[in-house]
């Protein structure tokens, strides 16, 4: 497979996952206090929402790049 074929498909298969997830959320530790050797963290939790048309724009572009491979071949 083309290089700029598979490109296309991982960027197209992004774009899906895009549009059928919609948002992701990762979770990261935080040091509130530390005293002496004793310390206390609490656990934030972060959304990112993709819009719709990030992940339209997404699947178009991986269309086109596979397209351009097969042209070109």
């Amino acid at each position: 497979m083309k290089p700029l074929a598979l490109l296309g498909a991982v960027v197209l298969l992004v774009g899906i996952a895009a549009l059928a997830f919609g948002r992701f959320s990762y979770t990261t530790e935080k040091q509130v206090v530390a005293v002496g050797p004793l310390t206390a963290s609490v656990a934030e939790q972060h959304n990112i929402a993709l819009p719709d048309i990030a992940g339209f724009g997404l699947i178009v572009v991986g269309g086109l790049l596979v397209l351009a491979s097969r042209r070109n071949s």
